[in-house]
């Protein structure tokens, strides 16, 4: 049975938003939106498109002080405005405090506080849809936003041995350094793109957290004939859920992991930290790769 504070929140009034640059075609407000429907949640999710409003990323400290005064609960904060967030917030919880973005700034009583869900939804993800994955040497490819996130969760899920690689040397080398920092006990290092043959063939596991395999960007980033038998492999991309990596490691018969799981799990735990109330996991789940599916059959974009 819900509490008589969780009935309280479930029944508030929750406006939401999503701040970012080119977001239009974001599938966030629908899956956010239809799982409140679910939970009884009055709720209503809006998109703040940086280039539709002819605003600059650094505006956005003027867009939250406009949505806290037109009485908004949260926003959650994508491309290219996470660190600047992280900047603005009057206060974040120690994770994005370590990865130094925000992807959900709370606004409570004229404050803002910042959490960022991206590594969660990874995590959750690998843990559900990849159990039994053995994390004693992970090579990583890409050290983004995303990367960031997705290595620092493959370190808290207890990740012994991870290799960062990127076509920007230095950005590799940074992100490196500051997780070797904050997980001693682990050992985390840059390795150059001409030894990527070699520590592939050994991985346990491999996380591919580049653009490249979206949509309008198809690619593989490296060849997975390297990989040796048994190595699992995670893709962020999410548009197709089927990415040409996803497919050629299936079709070896290699465990694999969408970017859908990472998209859902930040969802979920946005909408958890916002109003309080569980959301169904698995519903949201579902309704996503629906929403793909549907995306998908529209314009005639093949799933893979």
């Amino acid at each position: 049975m819900r509490t008589r504070a969780a009935t309280e929140r479930a029944q508030a009034k929750h406006l939401v938003g999503l701040i970012g640059e080119g977001i239009g075609s974001s599938l966030t407000p629908p899956l956010h939106e239809v799982e409140a429907a679910a939970l009884g949640l009055d709720y209503e999710y809006r998109v703040l498109d940086l280039l539709t409003l002819g605003r600059a990323p650094e505006d956005l400290g003027a867009l939250i002080a406009d949505v806290v005064a037109e009485g908004y609960d949260a926003v959650n904060i994508t491309h290219p405005c996470k660190q600047i967030a992280y900047r603005l917030v009057d206060e974040a919880d120690d994770d994005a405090q370590r990865l130094g973005a925000v992807n959900l700034v709370l606004l409570r009583e004229g404050r803002t506080i910042g959490y960022n869900t991206d590594w969660m939804g990874y995590r959750d993800g690998l843990v559900a849809g990849l159990p039994r994955a053995s994390l004693a040497l992970v090579v990583q490819l890409g050290c983004g936003g995303a990367g960031a996130a997705t290595a620092y969760a493959l370190l808290m899920c207890g990740a012994v041995d991870l290799r960062l690689v990127d076509a920007d040397e230095r950005r590799a080398q940074d992100l490196a350094d500051t997780l070797q920092e904050l997980f001693p006990s682990a050992r985390v290092r840059y390795t150059p793109a001409v030894d990527l043959g070699d520590i592939l063939a050994v991985a346990s596991g491999v996380v591919h957290a580049t653009p490249l395999g979206m949509t309008h960007h198809p690619g593989v980033a490296f060849d997975v004939e390297c990989l040796g038998e048994g190595t699992w492999v995670s893709d962020v991309v999410y548009r197709p859920l089927e990415t040409e990596l996803i497919r050629k490691a299936a079709q070896r018969g290699l465990p694999v992991l969408d970017g859908g799981r990472m998209a859902v799990g930040q969802a979920f735990a946005s909408m958890e930290i916002i109003t309080g109330v569980r959301p169904d996991r698995q519903r949201m789940e579902r309704h996503f790769r629906s929403l793909i599916e549907h995306e998908s059959g529209a314009f005639g974009v093949p799933n893979g």
